[in-house]
């Protein structure tokens, strides 16, 4: 699985340009004591200011992107029938067209704040900036080929996934090359 937000992690580690183009951006206020990002003061900044976040992305998703597709091209390669992206920016950056199946993983909205708030312990008006930058999530289900949904345990959702995985290893084995 290729992770986005670990991919965009990676692209601001400290030493890599990354990391350098935001701090020219954003100005040293966004870096830690260690030398590492602030993730929370640059995303007070970011949520705060839709330009700030459309120059953030402009940094960030290229890299992400550049990356991304490396290591699918590492897996095919390699011969993976399958290769899944997270990519949780996936309709806001409008990538949805370069993959054979979207599936989106939902959950109802307040789920979504309690998440942010108690398990990430982001303040709750951070947490509904951020939500509110994102897609309309009628609009992700409605664009998605599956749709998984995630309003209870994290156990809950194993079946789900399992029969996905299935239908995507089946639908991928069918594909003529």
């Amino acid at each position: 699985m290729i992770d986005a937000d670990a991919l965009a992690r990676e692209a601001v580690a400290p030493g890599t340009p990354g990391l350098a183009a935001v701090v020219a951006r954003f100005g040293r206020a966004i870096v830690a004591q260690d030398g590492s990002l602030d993730r929370a003061a640059l995303r007070r900044l970011v949520f705060e200011d839709s330009a700030a976040r459309t120059a953030l992305e402009a940094i960030i998703h290229p890299i992400v992107q550049r990356r991304r597709a490396e290591l699918s091209a590492a897996a095919a390669a390699a011969g993976a029938q399958v290769v899944v992206s997270d990519i949780p920016l996936l309709f806001e950056t409008g990538l949805q067209g370069e993959f054979d199946a979207v599936i989106v993983v939902d959950a109802p909205e307040a789920v979504r704040l309690g998440r942010l708030t108690a398990d990430r312990l982001i303040p709750d008006a951070e947490a509904r900036a951020m939500m509110a930058a994102q897609a309309d999530a009628s609009a992700k289900r409605a664009a998605a080929d599956y749709v998984i949904a995630n309003d209870g345990a994290i156990g809950a959702l194993d079946g789900q996934v399992e029969a996905l995985w299935r239908a995507l290893v089946d639908r991928a084995s069918n594909r003529s090359p």
